[in-house]
């Protein structure tokens, strides 16, 4: 549904408010806009942020910092998670994806170790905190790590 496929309910007796259409109308002369004035024109009010006149805040304050367009974004994923993932099926990224475990295929995921780990798990990600893996090979798993990292 979009703004302008809004319409009234069904059985609604509201009119349309047409502006401008005589005196006989209630909303004729001046449009419900009151007299003159820059608000009664078209195109009528102010920008963003303008301010009267004054130096606007946006422009009052400094730049500060830069955003890196080479940052690498990452999902985090926590050992917890995987409880009820099958004994002996190898964890991958397409297959978080698959399960809805991550909504999208990010640029990269990272398995964390919060939480206990449950039995079994065949690892092939990527990016594994040493922490998880210790706790992954504990629990009788393996982590894998793909040569492409």
């Amino acid at each position: 549904m979009r703004l302008n496929e809004l319409r009234p309910g069904i059985g609604s007796r509201k009119k349309k408010k047409r502006l401008g259409r005589g005196d006989a109308s209630g909303h004729g002369g001046t449009s419900t806009k009151g007299h003159k004035g820059q608000k009664a024109r078209s195109g009528g009010y102010h920008k963003r942020g303008f301010e009267g006149g004054q130096m606007p805040l946006i422009r009052r304050l400094p730049k500060r910092g830069f955003t890196n367009i080479f940052r690498i974004h990452f999902s985090v994923l926590n050992v917890d998670q995987l409880t009820d993932w099958p004994a002996k099926t190898p964890i991958t990224q397409a297959a978080l994806v698959e399960r809805g475990l991550l909504r999208k295929r990010t640029e990269g995921v990272k398995l964390l170790a919060r939480g206990d780990c449950p039995a079994n798990l065949i690892v092939h990600l990527p990016h594994v905190s040493a922490a998880a893996k210790v706790k992954i090979e504990a629990a009788g798993g393996r982590v894998e790590i793909p040569a492409a990292a």
